[in-house]
């Protein structure tokens, strides 16, 4: 893992109310340009991206272009 920003504020992307350890995925903006992402399982594994990149998924995460992921099989 490379070495973080000191000072990062992690947010849980849970359901309301969820309780307990997940597993969940939290996002931490860091300074400038960086967002980062880990699951609450494996927080010592961290993926790094840009903010332009991130605001393009979840655009395409509102617009449903990843419902088919969530499809049952």
């Amino acid at each position: 893992m490379t070495d973080l920003p000191a000072g990062l504020v992690w947010t849980r992307a849970a359901p309301e109310g969820a309780e307990g350890p997940g597993p969940w995925i939290e996002i931490a903006f860091g300074p400038g340009e960086s967002v980062h992402l880990r699951e609450t399982g494996d927080p010592a594994t961290v993926v790094t991206t840009t903010r332009a990149k991130w605001d393009a998924f979840t655009q395409g995460v509102r617009a449903g272009e990843f419902d088919h992921f969530a499809e049952p099989a």
